[in-house]
């Protein structure tokens, strides 16, 4: 049965994806004669479409699940999708406002309902293309993280953390989103660097003797303030300590105080103290037993406390304030100022810090066995140095703020009774008030943080808080891939998590994977309008293009600089399997052959194969499963490519076609196609699946399945592996190679005979090669070999060295030497005109000045390349 002349990714993605889905592939069911292998899907939010960061990560997944089904390991890859609380709640309000209405037009009942139906609507996109990758999930597990299942674990997990302590509400400084009117959690607040301004602020002494200069970013928080501290080493400050001021405009009595955590360096080195919107002033008031005054609302709007500034936005009050404080002589003068900026990593407005009565989770309490899971090496980091980042958090862990003010989302389940003030904390809402028996209860309006469904994952869609089955034999679950933006998000507290209400780690190892960015080095992102769309390369490339690529390009974890240009690697490369292929099955068609090796008189060239293929199982399997996924891309590239492809298949030809030697031949290239496409598999899922189909009808396999990524993967068989033969066929190859260059470079005709005379290192090696000498003759042309140790450099010969060996060619009588030299010295002034032209462009600071960066590195890579040829073409005419 023999391929198509070309390769057409679309038609076999939908067919062999199909084919895989209808025979049930991707499902993991229990067998108790199997270990495991379970992969957890970051949930991508139901809002989400496919960006080339996931698909990065998707990849690396894929590839995990489909080595280890192919290993005989049960595999679950596990997928679903997150709700995603506050950019979801983001993407129905827009369309709300599209239609001139508002979240609180609606109520909350109905407002949910809208996100729902919103969800059935659009919430399976991402699913959807999440399969194009070729990704084997076992789709008949999905989960969304507010599915009834889910949702009963986020109510048990909370009732058990609140009854043991670890839950708790208080009144404290939280990030405050005025758009989204929502507290954040302090890993939610992205900071950014920005010049702004310092206001320094004269506040009267109330006995009149003058005044004292605060400086501050926020000049619209001075109406909260309730008192000014100072260093209590300050010896500026310490007659005034105890005095008191009068606060600017509002008139208020402010306690001059003294407080370790004022920073003399800072500005004048009083600072005014906010308690209600500053997250060092409310320690500070809680210190001093301080009042509280908040001077903004939800929406970050002045209220009734700001005086005269009630109603204004926070910027247009900063503004007048500045104004009226200059009119009153009390503004002594303004500088500017660097400081880092929160704002909403999904709207990116500023954030406000802001005093509410919020929900939280001690982390500091649960850190501890989390720490001992790393240190103790229970929970390993790919690459390792992310560990002691890992660490560093949790040694810090700060309280987690876990409530947030929108409406979709797990609502808290703690019920008030307004009858008598009982609270009540319970996993389903109880029918009666346990204090005095009321059945008038409400509900608490906030609703939990996404990052808290998530982070009990791991467990809660394994049926978790049940002792189910699926929970004995899946969890703790294997391998997380994930991204290092979200290592304190999420994994962090899946640990955590795991092993306080779970009672062991969620998984042993977490392989973090590079970020994309684009080939300039900047990360990737929609505001930068610099991404490549996954899905459109998939259209052009190919599914199989795009993983092998994006596996090459990284390096254990680094970053990985992307153009789409960088898919041609991965298209080419399964261009190349597809033509050997094609080639293959083509030879084998008809012959009755076989893939078991039994009886096969093997030549060297079958022993080299062979042993190379042995070899690259075990290099590839070890790179797999240390995590070294470029290793491993490189290992059965060169394999694949230059071995089999460029190689053995060109050397074997001849006997293919001789009857005697036939038999033996088929069966060797037969056995090494079908362990190479198993080995591409998991790299190349779609063709390999094609063109092993194709060698299934064509060839008798040792042990055939319905689909190669239910086959058997490649054991080594050490008894195969010849480091002698190796050695021999390595060097006879690099030695042909660098016949074929001389040849290629002096100009002499490809097919032109030449002599080659060869000088071995000693005396061993010598005796290795001798007897295949034959090989230079039907692989590089040479007319006669001569071989010997020692061998001095005959005159106007060309030498080129190969390690410990040195090859010659003379060249006398082969080129015309005049001619020779015309051709190179033209070459060389043509190369050199270019050469000048881009060092003049490189030397104008007005390009490189103004030039797009990606646009000035192509020039300065052009201008090496072009120095390179100019060399190595001087290099020949001297030697000429």
């Amino acid at each position: 049965m023999e391929l198509p002349t070309r390769y057409d990714p679309k038609d076999a993605e939908r067919r062999w994806y199909d084919f895989w889905e209808q025979h049930d592939f991707f499902r993991a069911e229990i067998d108790l004669e199997r270990s495991p292998y379970t992969i957890m899907i970051p949930p991508p939010n139901v809002t989400a479409i496919l960006h080339m960061g996931q698909a990065f990560n998707l990849s690396f997944q894929d590839i995990l699940s489909r080595y280890w089904r192919m290993r005989g390991r049960t595999v679950l890859w596990l997928p679903g999708v997150d709700h995603a609380g506050i950019a979801t709640q983001n993407v129905v309000e827009r369309e709300l406002a599209a239609e001139g209405k508002g979240r609180k037009d609606l109520g909350r009942e109905a407002f949910v309902a809208r996100v729902w139906d919103w969800k059935r609507k659009y919430g399976d996109t991402i699913v959807q293309q999440i399969r194009r990758l070729g990704s084997s999930c076992d789709w008949s597990r999905e989960r969304f993280t507010m599915d009834e299942g889910l949702s009963r674990a986020v109510y048990a997990a909370f009732e058990k953390l609140y009854k043991d302590g670890l839950i708790f509400r208080g009144k404290y400084i939280v990030n405050w989103c005025p758009r989204c009117e929502t507290a954040l959690a302090d890993d939610e607040v992205e900071h950014e660097q920005k010049t702004g301004s310092l206001w320094h602020i004269r506040y009267p002494l109330k006995d009149g003797d003058g005044h004292l200069v605060v400086a501050t970013t926020r000049p619209e928080t001075m109406l909260g303030d309730t008192a000014v501290a100072v260093d209590p080493k300050d010896p500026r400050y310490k007659k005034l300590v105890g005095k008191k001021a009068v606060l600017p405009i509002v008139g208020r009595e402010l306690e001059i105080i003294a407080d370790r955590a004022v920073d003399a360096e800072f500005g004048t080195g009083a600072v005014k103290v906010t308690p209600a919107h500053d997250p060092n002033d409310f320690a500070i008031g809680q210190r001093h037993d301080l009042e509280r005054v908040i001077v903004m609302d939800e929406t970050a709007t002045m209220n009734e406390q700001a005086k005269h500034y009630n109603g204004m936005d926070r910027y247009t009050c900063r503004e007048k304030l500045v104004e009226e404080l200059k009119q009153l002589d009390l503004l002594e003068k303004v500088v500017e100022h660097e400081h880092a900026v929160g704002t909403c990593y999904r709207c990116q407005t500023v954030i406000e810090p802001y005093l509410s009565d919020q929900w939280f989770v001690d982390l500091k309490a649960m850190a501890a066995p989390a720490i001992e899971a790393t240190r103790s090496g229970k929970v390993r980091f790919h690459p390792e140095r992310w560990s002691n980042y890992y660490l560093s958090w949790l040694e810090n862990a700060r309280p987690w703020c876990i409530s947030r003010q929108i409406w979709w989302g797990h609502r808290i389940p703690v019920y008030y009774c307004d009858g008598c003030g009982e609270q009540m904390v319970a996993s389903e809402a109880p029918d009666a008030c346990v204090g005095c028996g009321s059945k008038e209860l409400r509900q608490d309006e906030d609703v939990l943080d996404t990052w808290f469904s998530s982070a009990l994952w791991p467990f809660s869609t394994l049926g978790w808080p049940d002792q189910t089955k699926d929970l004995d034999y899946f969890y703790p679950t294997s391998t997380l891939v994930t991204d290092r933006g979200i290592i304190f998000f999420w994994v962090a507290r899946m640990v955590m998590m795991g092993l306080k209400l779970a009672g062991d780690i969620p998984f042993t190892d977490v392989y973090i994977n590079g970020t994309i960015c684009d080939e300039t080095g900047r990360k990737m992102s929609k505001s930068l309008g610099n991404g490549i769309d996954p899905l459109e390369m998939i259209d052009r490339f190919g599914a199989d293009a795009l993983r092998y690529s994006m596996m090459t390009l990284t390096s254990e974890g680094q970053d990985v600089k992307l153009a789409a240009t960088k898919f041609e690697m991965g298209r080419n490369f399964a261009n190349k399997i597809w033509n050997a292929a094609r080639f293959a099955l083509m030879n084998l068609e008809g012959n009755q052959a076989r893939t078991k090796l039994d009886d096969v008189a093997l030549t060297l060239e079958d022993r080299w194969i062979l042993s190379r293929l042995n070899r690259v199982v075990e290099e590839y399997s070890g790179a797999i499963e240390a995590y070294k996924f470029n290793e491993a891309a490189r290992f059965i590239y060169t394999f694949a490519w230059h071995e089999l492809c460029d190689w053995y298949l060109e050397l074997v030809k001849p006997r293919m076609q001789n009857e005697p030697e036939k038999t033996g031949a088929l069966t060797v290239v037969a056995h090494v196609l079908d362990k190479t496409l198993r080995l591409l598999h998991p790299l190349l899922p779609f063709l390999t699946e094609e063109t092993w189909q194709t060698l299934k009808k064509t060839v008798t396999l040792e042990d055939a399945a319905e689909s190669i990524m239910v086959a058997d993967w490649p054991i080594a068989e050490e008894s195969r592996i010849d480091p002698e033969v190796e050695e021999i066929l390595a060097t006879l190859i690099e030695i042909t190679t660098a016949i074929r260059r001389i040849k290629r470079t002096k100009g002499v005709a490809e097919g032109k005979p030449v002599e080659v005379l060869i000088a071995a290192p000693d005396a061993a090696r010598l005796a290795r090669i001798e007897e295949h000498t034959d090989f230079f003759v039907h692989r590089a042309g040479a007319s006669r070999v001569t071989c010997a140790v020692g061998l001095a450099r005959p005159d106007k010969a060309v030498a080129e060295v190969v390690g410990d060996w040195q090859v010659f060619v003379p060249l006398e009588g082969l080129i015309d030497r005049d001619e020779e030299i015309a051709r190179l010295t033209k070459k060389i002034e043509e190369v050199t005109g270019h050469l000048e032209a881009s060092k003049a462009r490189l030397a104008n600071e007005s390009f490189v000045s103004r030039a797009p960066s990606a646009v000035v590195e192509q020039a300065r890579t052009q201008q090496a390349d072009l120095e390179e040829q100019v060399a190595k073409l001087q290099a020949n005419l001297d030697e000429m």
